[in-house]
């Protein structure tokens, strides 16, 4: 079981085509019909006697910008689906997935899901990439009455939406993002007064993915004695982010916390940094070097060494779902353990969730999987336990941090440093420029 934390109480944006991806996997010695039922989602469908094959409808950022984030989760949905019907599927039924492409576009997600709910009624429904289309999605859900379990729309504004409060109909299998730069501030409150940062800088693209966990962080070292020398929100989509990044520089701040959605932003402020010679002290950013291969390609491997994220998972989480995921995922795509980046885990989760509340309500009724969800019940994934509270977050989640080590070929769980496979933090940042 992972660690409890102290103050413990997560996915990025989102633009124009409504290209269709209808993604059916089917266990090899079965013979059902991949096509999409067309029953509503409390009618006949939810009976176990069924034989017709369980469609699942969501929407992906298949395209656009942040296509990366989307295509993983695709695969992470993929991953689950194909386990599933190996295993018989739910409850003797297959499942077949239906994903369409949002582009990236809030508007286009609210469509998509009512292409879904109203046209193709779907069975159940699993959630888009990003807090930012997570809302929209959870507001039609909730409107044709689903259950909408997703892994990246974990940001405040999601659970505090009118639909939301309303229905609570939105379940987050992951790490409420609010909480997940807790280990590094505790690890700095940890460290002698002499050794802590004396100053630190906070620049956060605008997106409620990026800056809640930051904005909790300056709260919390400032009250530690650590100065803010910059704090600043700039748009999340700009034409460069050199400009933010000069100001960070100048400042020398001997840390760096960035309010950053992607690989991209990251990059961004790295190679700002090194054209301006400052190296930070520390360096932890809210997503980008959690991206695996799409990280260390980007920046370089030795760049990639004392780089910190935060996350609720990682590839060498020593649980044995998570490692068979894993090595599932190896297997059919290439690469190594560490190429596997959070995405894939979060969507994988999701599945297993929903599985799960199939299975123990009989069958596909929303309503029932709603109630049952908001139960308190416990549920294994390889992410670790979900426990749903009363607006959906989950509950038992826990957060660490990880860096990358070893000249950008490893990374590793450091904190908090007190939790099983944590190894020793590189402090300070290596100046790799």
């Amino acid at each position: 079981m992972r660690p409890k934390l102290p103050w413990l109480s997560k996915d990025a944006f989102a633009l124009s085509a409504a290209a269709v991806l209808s993604v059916s996997i089917v266990a090899a010695c079965s013979s059902s019909s991949t096509s999409s039922t067309t029953t509503s989602p409390s009618s006949a469908s939810g009976s176990p006697a069924s034989t017709n094959p369980i469609t699942i409808g969501a929407s992906l950022s298949l395209t656009g910008d942040f296509s990366a984030d989307g295509q993983a989760f695709e695969r992470g949905y993929q991953l689950w689906a194909s386990d599933v019907n190996k295993a018989g599927g739910l409850l003797g039924r297959q499942v077949t997935l239906k994903i369409l492409n949002d582009n990236s576009s809030p508007t286009q997600v609210a469509t998509n899901y009512t292409t879904l709910f109203a046209s193709d009624h779907v069975d159940l429904a699993f959630g888009p990439f990003s807090s930012l289309l997570t809302t929209p999605s959870a507001s039609v859900a909730a409107r044709y009455n689903y259950a909408l379990v997703e892994g990246a729309g974990g940001a405040p504004t999601v659970f505090a939406s009118p639909a939301n409060m309303a229905h609570h109909n939105v379940f987050d299998v992951s790490l409420p993002i609010e909480d997940e730069m807790i280990p590094f501030v505790n690890w700095v409150a940890s460290l002698p007064p002499s050794q802590r940062p004396k100053t630190a800088a906070y620049p956060m693209a605008d997106d409620p993915f990026a800056d809640p966990p930051v904005q909790l962080a300056q709260q919390k070292l400032q009250a530690l004695g650590v100065k803010t020398v910059y704090s600043k929100i700039f748009p999340a989509e700009t034409a460069s982010y050199k400009p933010a990044a000069d100001q960070v520089a100048a400042t020398g701040a001997q840390a760096v916390l960035l309010g950053s959605t992607d690989v991209p932003t990251v990059s961004a402020f790295m190679q700002a940094f090194e054209q301006a010679h400052y190296n930070p002290m520390m360096f932890i950013c809210a997503a980008g070097p959690d991206q695996g291969a799409a990280f260390t390609s980007a920046v370089g491997k030795a760049n990639a060494t004392g780089m910190m994220v935060p996350n609720g998972w990682y590839p060498g989480y020593a649980n044995p779902e998570s490692q068979a995921m894993v090595n599932e995922y190896v297997a059919k795509y290439g690469g190594t353990p560490s190429d596997v980046n959070a995405d894939v885990a979060e969507a994988y989760s999701v599945g297993q969730v929903m599985a799960q509340a199939v299975k123990t309500t009989g069958g596909t009724d929303n309503t029932k999987i709603i109630s049952y969800l908001h139960s308190g019940v416990t549920i294994s994934t390889v992410q670790g336990p979900v426990v749903f509270d009363e607006l959906g977050k989950n509950s038992s989640a826990a957060a660490f941090t990880f860096q990358w080590q070893s000249n950008g070929t490893a990374f590793n769980q450091v904190l908090p440093t007190s939790a099983a496979g944590s190894v020793a933090i590189i402090n300070p940042k290596p100046n790799t420029y």
